[in-house]
């Protein structure tokens, strides 16, 4: 046993250990992290785990490349099939035919490109200053994805998150900055998103017809304020989206789920709600 948190469960997917956290009874609903030095699926939802587990059946993975989910040296990333391939995996290791998916930037675009190429495994998608269509890479991404690990460096990482400031906490950096001193963490994190980052955020782009073709009710929420993924991005996708709707937090940055808790927590519960209403 260990008393660190973000370790849950472990389950094999695709020739690796992936950690993940499984709480609650109901219709099933996955959670999926960023893509931020240090993430895992517990930093990121540990707010929404226990009052979506209270009616849902919640599974918040390490997404590979991430957390603790343990990979070996030899292994090649591949955008996006590798974290396509891992969820399904996570599902089929479960039992579970269909899950509904909450993504939160990089993992918005995991949970489209999911609906996209598997249709019958997805049920209705919340995403939360998601990629998935063209953007530039900022220095606010930039800074995200150069991270060199550094208690200054972790808390520039941070800073750009968030609209409020007094959210990056002194415990907030260290318990990141401590996940990338992990032996190989940081060296993982690299192969994830070597220069030029730009061909990495273009490969999270679905074409538009991909967009086009998602028939799945999608749930668009964004921050006014997020430096790290354009508001404009979620707007455009509400265009080609077909069952889609929009919700635009002012005073948010790219953190919704920290930063206006109670209120992305109604916001998801009433949508999926609405499967059975």
């Amino acid at each position: 046993m260990t008393d660190n948190p973000e370790i849950g469960r472990s389950i094999t997917t695709c020739g690796y250990q992936t950690n993940y956290h499984d709480a609650g009874d109901g219709p099933p609903v996955l959670l999926l992290h960023g893509s931020g030095a240090g993430v895992s699926g517990w930093a990121n939802w540990r707010g929404l785990i226990p009052t979506l587990s209270q009616r849902y059946r919640v599974i918040a993975p390490d997404l590979v490349g991430f957390g603790y989910t343990e990979i070996g040296a030899d292994y090649e990333f591949r955008f996006m099939d590798s974290w396509i391939d891992q969820m399904l995996a996570v599902l089929d290791g479960l039992g579970i035919e269909k899950a509904h998916i909450v993504g939160n930037s990089f993992g918005g675009a995991v949970a489209l490109w999911m609906a996209w190429r598997a249709p019958e495994r997805t049920g209705r998608l919340v995403l939360m200053g998601a990629g998935g269509v063209p953007i530039v890479v900022g220095p606010e991404l930039a800074a995200l994805w150069g991270y060199k690990p550094s208690p200054e460096n972790m808390r520039n990482a941070m800073s750009v998150m968030a609209y409020d400031q007094k959210l990056i906490t002194d415990e907030l950096v260290e318990m990141r900055y401590r996940a990338t001193l992990r032996p190989g963490a940081q060296e993982v994190f690299e192969r994830v998103f070597p220069l030029p980052h730009q061909r990495w955020l273009d490969a999270e782009a679905l074409p538009i017809h991909g967009l086009q073709a998602i028939e799945n009710e999608v749930l668009l929420i964004h921050g006014r304020e997020d430096r790290v993924v354009p508001p404009e991005a979620s707007l455009t996708m509400h265009g080609l989206l077909k069952n889609s709707q929009l919700h635009s937090i002012g005073k948010c940055g790219h953190w919704t789920m920290v930063e206006h808790p109670n209120r992305f927590r109604q916001l998801v519960e009433n949508f999926l709600d609405e499967e059975t209403a």
